[in-house]
């Protein structure tokens, strides 16, 4: 049932990104494996990155199950699409159901998504990340897959208005080497290595990026270490602790 509706599902992305005339550069998805689990791991700027990160794994004929909040799953109109493709709710109080359905999934041999950072940085930059992807990869006895996206969050992302014209955005995708989850080393050590790698993919998808901001008004998607305004980490914490 599962791909039933899910390939359709890529298939209609594709289209609506052909109609919205997105320039999607994707390097590396030989690094995702063809058969077997495997914890993909990725940055998270915008609302619509699962998507970008799912089309990664298709050159390699592989279909990714992604954790995803619990009320996506409650939407009537993206709920039973996120059920009905297998995507794993997470309820951030009680996680331990998710943990265990998502090792039942890599144990089978699927694909698990995660973004580490649990939530889409309004910064633009990568956030600390959560321990879980390499305590599942640990556990299952799979390898993590590093990736980065850069550009998704230009389309729809936290405190901006969604951007579905013909407007041409480039999304850039860069997929990284499969890390070993040793079981002998500590998740802590290892989830810092997983961020490490992380981050050198999102500096590469950043510099390969092909575009700039066309002026002033069009800043606020570039993070402010690199120029632009979007808000600095600190000042993300600030306004959350408010």
């Amino acid at each position: 049932m599962a791909e039933l509706v899910y390939r359709p599902a890529v298939g209609l992305a594709q289209t609506l990104f052909k109609v919205w005339d997105l320039k999607i550069d994707c390097k590396g998805s030989e690094n995702i494996p063809r058969s077997g689990g495997a914890v993909l791991v990725s940055n998270h700027i915008g609302y619509l990155d699962f998507i970008f990160d799912g089309l990664a794994a298709l050159p390699q004929k592989r279909l990714v199950r992604f954790m995803a909040k619990e009320s996506v799953f409650r939407h009537k109109i993206s709920g039973p699409l996120m059920r009905n493709m297998r995507h794993i709710p997470v309820d951030r109080k009680q996680g331990e159901a998710a943990y265990a359905h998502a090792l039942d999934s890599l144990r089978s041999g699927e694909i698990i998504g995660v973004f580490p950072e649990a939530t889409i940085s309004q910064s633009f930059t990568l956030k600390s990340f959560k321990s879980g992807a390499a305590r599942l990869a640990q556990e299952a006895g799979v390898p993590l897959i590093p990736m980065a996206v850069w550009g998704t969050q230009r389309l729809w992302t936290k405190g901006h208005p969604r951007n579905f014209k013909r407007s041409h955005i480039p999304i850039t995708i860069r997929v990284g080497e499969a890390i070993e989850a040793s079981k002998d080393k500590y998740a802590g050590a290892l989830t810092r290595q997983l961020r490490e790698r992380v981050q050198e993919l999102l500096e590469a998808a950043q510099r390969a990026y092909p575009v700039r901001p066309k002026g002033p008004d069009d800043t606020w998607w570039m993070p402010a270490h690199l120029g632009g305004t979007a808000p600095t980490p600190e000042q993300v914490r600030e306004a959350e602790a408010r």
